[in-house]
C-alpha cells in the first residue's frame, strides 16, 4: 500500500483565520472534508512521486520551485497526523506563484524524457514498477498538466496550497 496525494487551494485568511495549521485542523479535521472546501481539490493519487520525478529528477529532494509542485512546503502534521489521518504539507502563497510559474514554462515534453521505469524503480519511485511504456502519456502527461491548471489558478487567486498525503488502497 503507497501514499496518495491531494492538492487543495484555499485563501491565505479563511474564516479570519491566517495561520496554516489551525485552517488545516479545521479544513481537514472533518471526513467530508471534499464536499465542505469552496474549491475542488486536485486528486492525483499515487502518481505524486512519478510526478516530482519527472519535475526534478529525485524522488524526494529538488530546487525550489520545481520541488514546490509536487511535496514541497512546510509539513504542519508532525504532531497531529494521528488526528487527522493524513500528512498535511502548506505551500505559502509567496511560493505558490514561482511554482505555478515554473511549471507554465516547462511543458510536459521536457520533463517526460525522465520517464525511465527502471530506473524510477531503483530511485525508489512509488508504483514505477507498475508502470508500461504508455502509463507516461495515459497517467503522468494527464496529471501533470492538471498540476500546471491547477498551480495556474492558486497562483492567479493568491492561494495557498495544501496538500494531503494519505494512505492509497
Amino acid at each position: 500500500m503507497g501514499l496518495a496525494m491531494s492538492y487543495l487551494r484555499v485563501p491565505p485568511v479563511l474564516e479570519g483565520e491566517p495561520d496554516p495549521t489551525r485552517i488545516a485542523r479545521r479544513v481537514f479535521g472533518e471526513r467530508d472534508w471534499r464536499r465542505r472546501v469552496p474549491f475542488a481539490p486536485l486528486d492525483i493519487g499515487g502518481t505524486w512521486q512519478a510526478l516530482h520525478y519527472l519535475v526534478t529528477g529525485d524522488p524526494w529532494e529538488g530546487r525550489q520551485p520545481e520541488a514546490d509542485a509536487v511535496c514541497g512546503g512546510r509539513l504542519l502534521t508532525e504532531d497531529g497526523a494521528d488526528e487527522l489521518g493524513m500528512d498535511v504539507i502548506y505551500l505559502a502563497p509567496d511560493r505558490v506563484k514561482p511554482a505555478a510559474d515554473h511549471l507554465a514554462a516547462t511543458p510536459f515534453g521536457r520533463v517526460a524524457g525522465r520517464f525511465e521505469p527502471a530506473v524510477m524503480v531503483q530511485a525508489g519511485v512509488q508504483d514505477a514498477g507498475r508502470m508500461d511504456s504508455a502509463a507516461r502519456d495515459r497517467v503522468l502527461k494527464p496529471a501533470y498538466e492538471a498540476l500546471v491548471a491547477f498551480y495556474r489558478a492558486a497562483a492567479d487567486e493568491g492561494h495557498a496550497v495544501y496538500k494531503v498525503m494519505f494512505p492509497n488502497g
